[in-house]
């Protein structure tokens, strides 16, 4: 080959991969799970349909959309209408006035509440949609707000931390050095989200230099620390206590009500957040399905081989004396946040006693 040849195909060479790496970063930007699906399918095939993929959503493509044109509700002396036939709008009327403002964000997968902008504020909408009874009713949390004009009855304000809050737990790309950029939004928790460096490490796999730029391993993270990073978003131990959150409202923050559990153990990996739940495929909601979790420690005793009695696997934990399945219907009962319309487990595993009042 000659010099000359040698240097062209080298120009062709730089030229292509120069392209490529843009082309990577481009989708990293636009949908990063597709493209880390090509060499992690597994983890991506389900992702982005699971509650954190769809934790925000646009409205174009959000399905409470297009199976409701129209969402009505009244409170006091206020209508609110979402309609969603065109250009979704959330709208409220005290019979006189109306305000009408387009739906942006879209909070939640399964309930949703909206984000709205007005006059440069940022606000919670005051009503929500709720599942449980297919319409919308007083956005959790919100219950006990008196609007005083139509323009309080339209939302609550978000106070100033709240949006950078709010965004950076719902989106990917929203918050850059602790502050908010509406325009680099991603919807959803992206794998850059929680796997951070992951849109470099892409580029750099393209490279030829993926393997030293991997990002850590959350896998090798302890239960203790698993649970500090979940709880970033899902509230940790210490937000709550710092908040003072208390009553039956703090059992959606699933890490604070598991580090109260007798289960708990910060070094042992069978009680954490991954080691019942898959981060990266949809919440399974059949009770059983978590039995093997459970019985990893709480096993009942039995015999080996050699008719020697075998302890349980762990020193700590008892055998169940009633049953071997479906050990979370009775362990980690059903609560309903204060407006009855959302139901979550309760995570503080324990002996549940008939009348005993929640724990806290």
């Amino acid at each position: 080959m000659g010099p000359r040849l040698s240097i062209l195909r080298k120009f062709l060479t730089v030229a292509f991969l120069g392209v490529a790496v843009n082309a990577v970063a481009q989708a990293t930007h636009t949908n990063i799970a597709s493209s880390c699906a090509g060499c992690h399918a597994a983890e991506s095939k389900w992702q982005t349909d699971t509650p954190m993929g769809r934790a925000m959503q646009w409205p174009d493509v959000n399905p409470l959309f297009k199976t409701h044109p129209e969402l009505t509700f009244r409170k006091g002396a206020y209508s609110y209408t979402v309609d969603t036939k065109d250009q979704p709008t959330y709208s409220v009327t005290d019979g006189t006035r109306t305000i009408t403002l387009p739906i942006h964000w879209s909070f939640g997968k399964g309930a949703q509440t909206w984000v709205l902008e007005k006059d440069g504020q940022l606000l919670e909408s005051m009503v929500s949609y709720y599942p449980s009874i297919d319409a919308l009713e007083i956005t959790t949390g919100d219950q006990e707000l008196k609007p005083q004009n139509l323009d309080e009855a339209v939302g609550r304000k978000l106070r100033e931390t709240e949006p950078k809050d709010c965004f950076g737990c719902h989106s990917t790309g929203s918050v850059l050095k602790g502050k908010l950029h509406l325009e680099t939004i991603q919807p959803g928790v992206t794998c850059e989200h929680c796997h951070t460096g992951a849109a470099s490490h892409m580029v750099a796999a393209v490279q030829g230099e993926g393997y030293g730029t991997a990002p850590p391993d959350l896998r090798k993270l302890t239960s203790e620390d698993i649970s500090n990073f979940c709880g970033q978003c899902h509230r940790s131990w210490e937000t709550v206590v710092r908040s003072t959150w208390r009553g039956e409202v703090d059992v959606r923050f699933q890490p604070f009500r598991l580090a109260n559990s007798k289960c708990f153990d910060g070094t042992d990996p069978r009680i954490s957040c991954i080691a019942c739940h898959n981060p990266h495929q949809d919440l399974v909601r059949d009770d059983s399905s978590y039995d093997s979790k459970c019985l990893a420690c709480h096993a009942a005793k039995n015999e080996s081989a050699s008719g020697a009695p075998q302890a349980v696997s762990h020193r700590d934990a008892k055998a169940c004396t009633v049953a071997s399945s479906n050990c979370v219907s009775c362990h980690m009962p059903k609560v309903k946040l204060p407006n009855g319309l959302v139901t979550f487990h309760d995570h503080e595993i324990r002996i549940v006693k008939p009348g005993a009042p929640y724990p806290d």
